[in-house]
């Protein structure tokens, strides 16, 4: 399945789309006030990516493991030195609300961490190519 990311930014507008599969959806994403470029930078997106994965894939891996939970706190942050540097020290955190025991909630959070995608396709450090 491909995913995909749009965004086209000039004087007179600026819109941001994301697509998986073909099925496309616009994103409220303001401008900056100069009107170049997004009010929400990259290493933001980047963190939201991260984010968003691992929650979406808790609950899918609850579902999978037949956990009930309630909610999920997802938190990730990196450290950006400087212009053209590579992001360090990702980190994130998640806090689960559920009755599930101590045990299958540790469970949960393990094998998530293991099959977030995101997050593998940083740890493998896969190449970006501009076309």
């Amino acid at each position: 399945m491909r995913i995909s990311a749009t965004v086209d930014s000039s004087a007179v507008g600026h819109s941001v789309s994301v697509a998986t599969g073909g099925s496309a959806q616009a994103l409220s994403i303001p401008a900056k006030p100069s009107g170049q470029g997004s009010a929400v930078n990259g290493g933001e997106f980047l963190m939201l990516a991260l984010a968003t994965c691992y929650c979406n894939d808790l609950y899918r891996e609850a579902q999978r493991l037949g956990i009930a939970i309630d909610g999920a706190h997802v938190q990730a942050s990196a450290e950006f030195a400087g212009v053209g540097l590579a992001a360090s020290d990702i980190r994130y955190t998640a806090a689960i609300r559920s009755a599930a025991s101590a045990e299958d909630i540790a469970r949960l959070l393990r094998e998530t961490d293991a099959v977030a995608e995101v997050h593998n396709t940083i740890r493998t450090g896969v190449p970006v190519i501009r076309i």
